[in-house]
């Protein structure tokens, strides 16, 4: 707990007004990549708090005429608005909500797929571990099926069991496959985010 409130890009949130310090995360990713651009159609999986969508939604232009981002924001928690967004609370893995998706994005492809998605921490650390690789899975095959050719995906995942085998169907998937580490991610985590470019077409 005093590692957390000592944490500086938690107290810059705060002063900031971002929902969580992952906010910096993406803002580190983009800023190298080039992910986020006005316009675009975004998906944001395991949205909460909405640290992610807040930043997103600002960088495409969410909820603007005149610069005509979309951004569905998904987690199967509660999370508070974020102007320009559109929630759906559900489980992405089940046949409703994505029924919701497709309805929300009103025939539009997908450009970019973010998910900073984690489960919750047991402790168990080969418990954890398999759980946080399954829904890793999961968002890379929602990824497969809704990007348009050519589009983006950002995933969460955790060096450790099951990690290589990940990388390499990622590869499968996209032109370019990259692993990148936030300075906003603790030195003492195994967390990284897995880029994948250019969906390549018949992936779906």
């Amino acid at each position: 707990m005093r590692e957390h409130v000592n944490d500086p890009y938690v107290q810059l949130a705060k002063r900031e007004g971002y929902r969580s310090r992952a906010a910096y995360k993406l803002m580190e990713l983009d800023e190298r990549d080039h992910l986020l651009k006005p316009g675009m159609t975004v998906v944001d999986l395991g949205a909460a708090p909405g640290g992610w969508t807040q930043v997103a939604a600002k960088k495409i232009g969410a909820g603007d005429p005149s610069r005509g981002g979309m951004l569905v924001a998904f987690d199967i928690l509660p999370m508070d608005p974020v102007h320009g967004a559109v929630f759906i609370q559900g489980d992405f893995r089940e046949d409703t909500a994505l029924a919701q998706l497709e309805e929300a994005l009103h025939g539009r492809d997908v450009d970019l797929v973010i998910s900073d998605i984690a489960p919750n921490i047991s402790g168990i650390g080969v418990s954890d571990q398999a759980r946080s690789m399954h829904l890793a899975e999961l968002a890379l095959e929602f990824a497969a099926q809704h990007l348009k050719p050519g589009g983006v995906f950002v995933v969460k995942a955790f060096q450790g069991e099951g990690f290589d085998e990940y990388v390499r169907e990622m590869r499968t998937h996209f032109a370019q496959v990259v692993v990148r580490k936030p300075k906003a991610s603790r030195d003492r985590s195994t967390e990284v985010y897995m880029l994948g470019k250019g969906l390549q077409s018949g992936s779906k």
